[in-house]
């Protein structure tokens, strides 16, 4: 017996998907893009889309429908819904965060006792 039947995309629903393609570029194309989008601090797919739509726009021709390009960096993190199992803090707040350190200086540790 088969499994259920995925639903169907929709047109709409197919449009909003990221499309890939293929795109073959001289070595020296690429490595001056690469270069490019590092000093940017974004990936070369980055840098090709971003510098696509600076063009379309230019030339007035980026649709109105166009998702905004994502912002740069790691998405935000999803934080988890309160529930019975994370009671929330009297103080109303999260977990309190580890003190930060300079780098390469140790933990501090509490003062021994004397015995």
């Amino acid at each position: 017996m088969t499994g259920p039947t995925p639903p169907r995309r929709t047109p709409d629903s197919r449009s909003r998907q990221r499309k890939q393609m293929l795109l073959r570029l001289d070595p020296a194309v690429h490595d001056a893009l690469a270069r490019w989008a590092s000093d940017e601090l974004r990936s070369a797919n980055a840098q090709i889309e971003f510098l696509l739509r600076r063009a379309l726009k230019e030339a007035g021709r980026l649709p109105g429908s166009a998702a905004p390009i994502a912002r740069r960096g790691r998405p935000p993190k999803q934080l988890p819904e309160e529930g019975p199992e994370s009671p929330p803090k009297a103080d109303g707040g999260g977990p309190e965060p580890p003190a930060e350190r300079p780098e390469g200086h140790p933990p501090e540790h509490a003062p021994e006792a004397d015995t």
